[in-house]
């Protein structure tokens, strides 16, 4: 039987333990009930499986012979979001929500698992199956690494539902899909004053402004305008009352891009635009800055892959060409360490749902995406294994 019939059989399967791990929604990390449930469920299809990365589970569905390793990425965790959906399955746990997609994340793999076992006389090599924790966090993949899970894959696969392409389409071109993400703090220290006499003190308002101004020639006069990128300030807090001189602000704020070279140079250049301005003010800024995540980038090989996947399992008309977006993942990291590729699934179907974006207390998707993901998952692994490369 092709994937797609598999899928089929399976789908009733595929929406009844994501509406379960809907309904059970657990935090960045501690997602214990979560990946005890994904354990019960690899074990009764035969797949062997452990713990990893704390929360997180790798199974592995071996072939007939030896071959090649792809790993297939699922992340597991939910949002600190309270749900305002009406539903049966809604969440359970006060205070969060899968308002992300990556219940069905789960449970597409899970899907995709029993399809694989079920045909793993047909391909050589192995399927390593990663349930990830901490994707909101963007800590899983970066732990998952640190215990070496990508050291035996020759390849990765990722998915992500996405409720701004319609159900049934899937994109998964080659080059930038998702910007990186990196977040940064500022502290400036002046010298308090009265406010009718500025010249005694030194204003951290005017060189907290000065370096919010000053950032923003990085964007439009260092980074080339072929290269996207965003720097912005969402927390500008200084002085306590009208007529005192306030001597330390605080800023913080994000900064994004495609580019892995604009990324690793986004904080030197942030540095010494911060340093000497304040400098030139007479006061003193320190910089703190995280890169939560890369840019996530998709092979070209990866990608052909994956464009083959979909023509098999779906045909040519679900193919999409869907625009990169200046939201992050942590998919990234695996990006570094191994050839890769990650599609966007669509789940968006007004004749079904209200249309909301992710992290909005009300998203929903059209469940009928589950078999799609499912079917990719599984069919991707297929294509990669038999690729001579």
């Amino acid at each position: 039987m092709s994937v797609k019939g598999l899928i089929d059989q399976y789908k009733p399967y595929a929406v009844e333990i994501r509406r379960e791990f809907h309904m059970n929604p657990e935090p960045s990390m501690k997602e214990l009930r979560t990946s005890g449930r994904i354990m019960e469920e690899l074990e009764k299809m035969g797949i062997p499986c452990r713990k990893a990365a704390g929360t997180g589970v790798v199974g592995i569905i071996e072939g007939k012979g030896p071959g090649k390793t792809i790993a297939l990425r699922a992340d597991i965790d939910a949002l600190d979001l309270e749900e305002l959906n009406d539903v049966p399955y809604k969440s359970q746990n006060k205070g969060f929500m899968h308002g992300c997609g990556h219940d069905g994340h789960a449970a597409g793999l899970l899907t995709a698992a029993k399809v694989l076992k079920e045909v793993s006389d047909t391909f050589n090599g192995r399927v390593k199956l990663l349930f990830q924790p901490g994707e909101e966090t963007a800590k899983g993949a970066k732990q998952l690494i640190a215990e070496g899970e990508l050291k035996d894959v020759d390849g990765i696969f990722g998915i992500h539902l996405w409720n701004d392409a319609p159900v049934g389409k899937i994109s998964i071109e080659a080059g930038p899909r998702m910007a990186s993400a990196g977040i940064f703090k500022i502290r400036v220290k002046g010298k308090g004053g009265h406010g009718s006499m500025p010249h005694q003190g030194i204003d951290a308002v005017v060189v907290g402004s000065a370096i919010v101004t000053a950032l923003q020639s990085l964007v439009s006069r260092e980074i080339s305008p072929l290269d996207p990128a965003v720097l912005t300030i969402g927390i500008f807090n200084a002085g306590t009352r009208f007529n005192v001189l306030a001597g330390e602000a605080y800023l913080e704020g994000t900064t994004r891009c495609f580019n892995m070279d604009v990324n690793d140079a986004f904080e030197g250049m942030m540095r010494r635009v911060v340093t000497h301005t304040a400098e030139a003010y007479r006061a003193t800024a320190e910089l703190e800055y995280e890169e939560l995540v890369a840019p996530t980038i998709n092979d070209d090989y990866m990608s052909a892959i994956g464009t083959r996947a979909v023509e098999a399992a779906f045909g040519k008309e679900a193919l999409i060409l869907f625009e990169k977006t200046t939201g992050g993942e942590d998919f990234s990291y695996y990006t570094r360490e191994v050839p890769a590729a990650f599609a966007f699934v669509g789940t968006k179907n007004e004749a079904k749902n209200p249309y909301f974006p992710h992290h909005h207390p009300k998203f929903d998707i059209d469940e009928d995406a589950l078999g799609v993901s499912a079917g990719l998952y599984a069919q991707y692994a297929l294509e990669f294994l038999k690729d001579a490369k």
